[in-house]
């Protein structure tokens, strides 16, 4: 899973403090900056994430619609095309790379982090449907057995569409351990 510390976690005593004694407007910012993006905000990161991925393509000569939306309180970006294979890579490595410098470029227009997700040649879509087999292939062979099953290593995309599918399911639990890039997910009886 990504990690969802924000900069306010890491605040000092002494900002605290200084946060505490002074008039409402400190206050007022702080719960300013840990109020959730609105929609216009997520989709003007939608739509400077789709204009950094076109700049790409253009450079690269690759031909693909571009599709931005928000959903699920993400901004989204598809781009859906013949010969995209190579944007997405072996096991979507070069798609989560291409998705960390769009968020980039989103961080460097309005300073602000975005959870934005890309999508190439509908790769991600496919992908969550193999994922949701493996999840329910763990799950089986944990209530058989009763011995937890670990998976291979995942991006954290990849472990979230695991995580969904056993946290849905009764009886069974999961877990990611290990670091990156080796964090993988381990399926066990719920106690």
């Amino acid at each position: 899973m990504t990690d969802t510390s924000t900069p306010e976690s890491s605040v000092s005593a002494e900002d605290t403090s200084t946060a505490s004694s002074a008039p409402s407007s400190a206050s007022e910012e702080t719960k300013a900056s840990e109020s959730v993006a609105s929609d216009g905000d997520l989709f003007r990161q939608s739509e400077i994430a789709a204009d950094y991925v076109e700049g790409l393509l253009d450079i690269l000569d690759y031909d693909g619609d571009i599709d931005e939306l928000v959903s699920a309180g993400r901004p989204m970006v598809e781009v859906v095309g013949g010969r995209l294979q190579p944007l997405v890579g072996q096991r979507g490595a070069t798609l989560e790379a291409l998705q960390e410098l769009t968020r980039l470029a989103i961080f460097r227009q309005t300073g602000s982090p975005s959870r934005l997700l890309l999508d190439i040649g509908g790769y991600r879509a496919s992908r969550r449907k193999e994922l949701a087999a493996v999840a329910r292939n763990a799950v089986e062979k944990v209530k058989e057995h009763g011995d937890p099953v670990r998976l291979e290593p995942m991006s954290a995309f990849e472990r979230k569409c695991v995580h969904d599918v056993v946290n849905a399911i009764s009886g069974v639990q999961s877990e990611s351990e290990g670091v990156e890039p080796n964090r993988r997910i381990v399926v066990r009886a719920a106690d």
